[in-house]
């Protein structure tokens, strides 16, 4: 099942689909939360509308070209340095007692489609594709082999860096990534369903500017596995549904005006956005 948010003259609307048509989610006009969806009864609605739809076909034009963020609440944690070709792009150490992390504000989220702005205040401003993890339900100490019963779904992730302030002092991570238009996180939320246990370390994530792939890598060249990142940013902690963990990259590229920047996570989803200096 997938999941996305559209804007529409009546206000924001949740559209469903299994890879085909996507049927709009009835009285989801408003503040509705996307992991609320995907809990009975609720996604008992949602299968039954599904399954009494007509055989869905593949739309003529991509819907989720301009599709709304799928972060509509919690936070937005990430892992850095998590690919091991990542790291040696940076000329960095990785870190040896769990992967670099933080938490971003939520200021920074832009939709698909969206303009990315580069900021007066920042130097050289990367760009990094990312699957991310979001969380399903309010969870703390979620044991590594427990980690896919805590979550709702997975996305695709456009992470933003000022560079060069992190190279001056990496103690400015979230200052340096909580510019506004930094994050895109979309446009479709993939429920975890669709996917057998060991799947999703099959799945290729890529960097990509002006449609040439800069950096790809598959999930399974993480350091730190998807299971050993739930229990990572769950351990004395509460995470809330909707929070999204933000799992790394394979490697980032530098941003100019007039650029175009996309995440592609593969049979998850597509970011594309502008860039504007």
């Amino acid at each position: 099942m997938r999941l996305a948010r559209f804007a529409t003259a009546r206000g924001d609307e949740v559209r469903v689909s299994r890879g085909g048509d996507w049927l709009p989610v009835s009285g989801t006009e408003g503040p509705v939360h996307l992991t609320d969806l995907l809990r009975d009864p609720a996604r008992a609605r949602l299968e039954a509308l599904l399954d009494a739809a007509p055989e869905s076909t593949a739309p003529a034009e991509d819907p989720l070209e301009s599709a709304l963020t799928v972060s509509d609440h919690g936070d937005i944690w990430g892992a850095g340095l998590n690919y091991r070709g990542h790291s040696e792009d940076l000329n960095t150490e990785q870190p040896k007692s769990g992967p670099g992390s933080y938490l971003r504000p939520r200021n920074c989220l832009i939709d698909n489609g969206g303009q990315i702005v580069l900021p007066a205040r920042a130097g050289t401003v990367t760009a990094e594709a990312e699957l991310g993890l979001v969380i399903g339900r309010e969870c703390k100490d979620v044991p590594r082999d427990e980690w896919r019963s805590v979550i709702a779904g997975v996305t695709a992730v456009l992470d933003l860096t000022a560079e060069d302030v992190i190279r001056e002092n990496p103690r400015y991570i979230p200052w340096a990534k909580g510019f506004d238009t930094f994050c895109s996180i979309g446009p479709q939320l993939v429920t975890m369903d669709e996917f057998a246990p060991d799947e999703l370390a099959s799945l290729r994530v890529s960097t990509v500017r002006n449609d040439e792939v800069v950096a790809t890598a598959l999930v399974s060249d993480m350091k730190y596995d998807l299971g050993y990142l739930v229990e990572y940013f769950t351990a004395g902690r509460t995470l809330a549904p909707g929070t999204v963990i933000c799992t790394g990259t394979p490697g980032a590229v530098p941003l100019r005006s007039g650029d175009t920047v996309k995440s592609v996570v593969e049979r998850v989803g597509t970011l594309s956005h502008v860039v504007k200096g």
